[in-house]
């Protein structure tokens, strides 16, 4: 294979299948380190990526509450939303290649987004086919456009981008996937809970990276990391952070509280 990133990174943008965007990345993520795919190039990515016809997206206003985890429709309601995630999250980190990986960024940036994308595919993999155990399949019911709309509320500004999404929406993921393990538990449904396991596990990587090149971006503007998380977040993300706060998993990615509290809904 040859090509660049960019090229790369757009492809998987342009795949409308969710199997299809998920091949891709695998294929992109070995060629990269098998060092068959150059950095930077000249594609620019899309305003939105690809999408299947379902799910039929809704603003998250719209979005009915889920059924509790105990019954069957209630766990596929569940991972299916997860899965919804996990497909955004793909888009998101060949965005995050394609957009902000050119100039002079260090191939460790390439490498930690490009390993970001591939687990993400794994994760959403995975969740498809625990649906499909469960007589269900991605597409089965309506989601959300949140994620997206907060990456294209961050598409000029790389700190603004690495502050609301890696570090509030993936973080918040840190925050409410233990207690989603423990209902699944309560259901008897070991292998999703598995899942959610590896997922968990996974995601303090990814807040790590973000958290790892936010820093990096601080010191190259000569800025001051928690005070420009604030302010990013009070800028780009619409509402308070939501405690509790899984402020072990948050400090195994290197989030400490000094960045996130005084953002906390109900803080002075």
């Amino acid at each position: 294979m040859t090509g660049t990133l960019a090229e790369a990174a757009c492809a998987v943008l342009g795949a409308a299948d969710p199997g299809e965007k998920v091949r891709l990345t695998q294929e992109f993520a070995r060629a990269w380190r098998k060092a068959a795919l150059a950095p930077g190039g000249e594609e620019r990515p899309p305003a939105r990526p690809a999408r299947p016809e379902l799910p039929e997206l809704r603003p998250p206003r719209d979005m009915k509450r889920r059924r509790a985890a105990g019954s069957r429709e209630g766990r596929i309601a569940l991972l299916h939303a997860l899965a919804h995630i996990e497909l955004n999250a793909i888009d998101l980190a060949w965005d995050m290649v394609a957009r902000f990986g050119g100039g002079a960024m260090p191939a460790a940036f390439h490498d930690d987004w490009i390993d970001v994308a591939a687990e993400e595919a794994k994760h959403f993999a995975l969740l498809a086919a625990r649906l499909a155990a469960l007589g269900a399949s991605y597409g089965d019911l309506p989601a959300h456009d949140g994620l997206w709309e907060a990456a294209a509320a961050t598409a000029d500004d790389f700190l603004a981008r690495l502050a609301v999404v890696p570090l509030v929406l993936e973080a918040r993921g840190l925050d409410v996937t233990p207690a989603m393990i423990a209902r699944l538990e309560r259901a008897g449904d070991e292998e999703s809970a598995q899942v959610l396991r590896t997922i968990l596990a996974d995601e303090i990587g990814h807040v790590a990276a973000g958290v790892r090149w936010f820093r990096w971006e601080c010191a190259r503007r000569g800025a001051e990391p928690e005070a420009s998380y604030r302010a990013a977040v009070r800028s780009h993300f619409k509402g308070a952070l939501k405690p509790p706060f899984n402020i072990e998993a948050r400090g195994a990615a290197g989030l400490e509280p000094g960045f996130y509290e005084a953002l906390a809904a109900g803080a002075c």
